[in-house]
């Protein structure tokens, strides 16, 4: 169920702004319902689904429509290409000031699950581009960006994929862990803003991308494989995003959180 939308003045990312990116659908569409929950004000990222984007939008205005000034407005950009990036990031400081909170969810995965020995050249790039080049591009605005001297957040969705290393996911662990060792570096570089930078790393989270192109076999062992029994909903992932972008998650920093009920340890 969606998060109930705020009505408090006095919520923790009140006066924040927060540019999710991937949010029309699955995990980044329900972190940026969180956020709003939280009081922080969106700028959403789409690459090709204008029509949940501005559903999305208009949801969560939809609230706020005595106010002349939106708390949420949809923006397409293509993470993997800088200009866009760069556009996306203007586009928020336009409408909205100050930017605090990054929250990256934009990724693909093949759903052929091929085996590295049948991986296209192709395919592997695309995993790239997006997921890794990506992750680089708007990390590197936001180091650029982001309101320095407190409040500043860089939250990576990355994979338990990392640490589980199942077949079939060659391309996209890898790209993911690539991910995971900038966003290390980035910490550290970053010294001195008051700004962190941490990945979140899901299990198998019931979304659209997790069940395209899987069997219910496969979906079954994976069940199966988890200590708690089921799979991960996106509620599961949404409570630690809003954790780590509050200042209660300030001394969180330069970390990987796997977070996949015991999927992967």
């Amino acid at each position: 169920m969606d998060d109930p939308v705020p009505t408090s003045s006095s919520l923790p990312l009140e006066g924040r702004v927060a540019i999710v990116t991937g949010a029309s659908r699955g995990i980044g569409r329900a972190i940026a319902i969180h956020l709003r929950s939280l009081g922080a004000r969106l700028v959403l990222n789409y690459a090709s689904n204008s029509a949940l984007a501005d559903a999305l939008a208009s949801q969560l205005n939809s609230p706020d429509s005595s106010s002349s000034h939106p708390v949420a407005i949809a923006v397409q950009a293509n993470v993997s290409d800088p200009d866009q990036v760069k556009m996306l990031f203007d586009r928020a400081q336009q409408e909205f000031g100050s930017i605090h909170i990054l929250v990256n969810c934009a990724g693909v995965l093949d759903p052929k699950y091929p085996s590295l020995a049948n991986t296209t050249v192709e395919d592997w790039d695309n995993t790239f581009s997006i997921n890794t080049r990506g992750s680089f591009l708007v990390c590197r605005e936001a180091a650029n960006r982001l309101i320095r001297g407190g409040g500043g957040r860089i939250i990576l969705i990355t994979t338990s994929a990392v640490a589980a290393l199942t077949p079939g996911y060659a391309a996209y662990a890898a790209s993911k862990a690539a991910v995971e060792t900038m966003t290390k570096i980035l910490a550290k570089e970053l010294k001195g803003t008051s700004v962190t930078a941490n990945c979140v790393a899901p299990g198998p989270i019931a979304t659209e991308m997790f069940f395209e192109g899987k069997s219910e076999e496969l979906i079954k062992r994976l069940v199966d494989a988890c200590p708690m029994g089921r799979l991960g909903e996106p509620k599961d992932v949404t409570q630690l995003v809003g954790f780590l972008a509050t200042d209660a998650g300030e001394w969180i920093n330069g970390q990987i959180i796997r977070i996949n009920g015991g999927f992967a340890v």
